[in-house]
C-alpha cells in the first residue's frame, strides 16, 4: 500500500545545502529521502515551496513570547520582497526538475492523476509541486501560467505572514485560527484563476476569515496538506469542528499533521510525543466527517517531529497503529493514497 504525504519540506532542505544529490543517493541526517521513501511505503507527494526570509538562518522578524495562560504567541513575520520570493522559487523548482533529470526513473514530478496512478503502479517516486505561500505570484497572475508549466499543482495562498493575496494565521496556542483578515481581491481572483488551471488549494495556514474566504469563491474540493483538529490541540494552525465540516460537504481532506506543536493538547515543542496523538487525530476527523476525507500530511522537513517518526522510513507505524485502532483495509487505503487521488481527479481536471 503507497503512501501520498500531503506536505514535506525537503526542497528547502536542499536550495539550504545547494546539492540536490544525496536526496537520491541517501542523506544520514535527513528526514525525506528516495531510499528511506521506499523502505517506509512513500509512494510520493507534495514537495513545498517555501520561501524564508533568510535562506540559511532563521526569520528575524518572529519573536515567541510565552502567554500568562501558559502558552504562547509569535509575531507575524513581514512580507517578502515578490522578487526575491520569485527568484528562491524558481530556484527550488529547478531542483525539483534536476531530481527527475538525475534519478534514472527513480522520480517523476507529476502533472495529471493519469501520471500519479502510473508512479504508483510502477514504483516510480511522484513528486508533486506546491507553493507553501503565492508570494512569487504576481499580482496580476501574469506568470501563473508560466509557473503551471512548470509543473504548480498544488498552492497555498499564505504562509504563516501577510502577503498581497491573503493573510496568515499568527502562530499561537491557544488560540482559535480567526487571527486576523481573509483574502484580499487580488487573492480572490488567484482563486478563481487555480480553479480555471486544476491547481489544487491549500487552506493550511489560512486566517478562518481567509478559510470562509476560500470556501465561498472556491468550487473546487477544499484541501489541508497539514492541518488537525483544533477540538484536541487548541492551535490557531487547526481547524475547527465548523472548518472540517466545511471540507467535508466540498468534498475535500484533511491530511494530519505530525507537527507535535500541532499534536499535543499543550502545545509543547516535545518530541517524546507518543504516535497514538497522530491516531487520535485521524480517529476524530474521520468520526467527524468521514473516513473518505482523512489523509496524511506529515510536514516532514519543516517541523518537530515526533521520536517514533524520526524520518519516513518509519512511516508503516502510522498504518499499523491506525490498524490497531480498528481501521480496516479499505479505511486504510483510503488514508494512504486513495481520497488524496479522488480529489486530485476532482482538482486537477486532466
Amino acid at each position: 500500500m503507497k503512501i501520498l504525504l500531503g506536505h514535506n519540506d525537503v526542497l528547502l532542505r536542499l536550495e539550504r545545502n545547494g546539492d540536490h544529490l544525496p536526496f537520491l543517493l541517501g542523506d544520514e541526517s535527513a528526514q525525506v529521502d528516495l531510499p528511506k521513501a521506499r523502505q517506509g511505503g512513500l509512494g510520493g507527494g507534495f514537495f513545498a515551496c517555501w520561501v524564508p526570509r533568510d535562506l540559511h538562518g532563521p526569520d528575524p522578524d518572529e519573536e515567541t513570547l510565552a502567554t500568562d495562560d501558559g502558552g504562547y504567541l509569535t509575531s507575524l513575520a513581514d512580507p517578502l520582497e515578490p522578487e526575491y520570493a520569485c527568484e528562491i522559487t524558481l530556484s527550488m523548482t529547478n531542483r525539483l526538475w534536476q531530481l527527475e533529470n538525475d534519478s534514472m526513473g527513480g522520480l517523476a514530478v507529476v502533472g495529471s492523476t493519469e501520471q500519479l496512478l502510473t508512479c504508483l503502479d510502477e514504483d516510480v517516486f511522484a513528486a508533486i509541486l506546491h507553493f507553501e505561500g503565492a508570494e512569487a505570484i504576481d499580482t496580476d497572475l501574469s506568470n501563473l501560467d508560466e509557473f503551471y508549466g512548470l509543473g504548480l499543482r498544488s498552492l497555498g495562498l499564505v504562509w504563516s505572514r501577510p502577503n498581497l493575496f491573503g493573510h496568515g494565521v499568527q502562530f499561537a496556542f491557544p488560540s482559535s485560527p480567526d487571527t486576523g483578515p481573509g483574502l484580499t481581491r487580488a487573492g480572490r481572483e488567484l482563486v478563481k484563476a487555480c480553479n480555471q488551471l486544476g491547481i489544487m488549494l491549500d487552506v493550511s495556514h489560512l486566517t478562518a476569515q481567509g478559510f470562509w474566504d476560500l470556501a465561498r469563491y472556491s468550487r473546487h474540493p477544499l484541501v489541508a496538506t497539514h492541518s488537525n483538529a483544533h477540538a484536541l490541540c487548541p492551535s490557531s494552525r487547526n481547524l475547527t469542528d465548523d472548518q472540517l465540516q466545511a471540507i467535508a460537504d466540498s468534498g475535500g481532506l484533511v491530511a494530519v499533521n505530525f507537527c507535535v506543536s500541532d499534536l499535543r493538547s499543550d502545545g509543547e515543542e516535545d518530541a517524546d510525543t507518543p504516535l497514538e496523538l497522530i491516531f487520535d487525530q485521524v480517529e476524530y476527523i474521520a468520526e467527524l466527517i468521514g473516513i473518505e476525507h482523512v489523509a496524511i500530511g506529515s510536514d516532514f522537513e519543516g517541523a518537530l517531529m515526533p521520536d517514533e517518526l524520526s524520518d519516513v522510513s518509519d512511516l508503516g507505524l502510522v498504518l499499523e497503529g491506525l490498524a490497531e485502532r480498528g481501521f480496516d483495509e479499505d479505511d486504510l487505503d483510503r488514508v494512504a493514497s486513495g481520497n488524496w487521488l479522488r480529489v486530485l481527479a476532482e482538482t486537477w481536471q486532466d
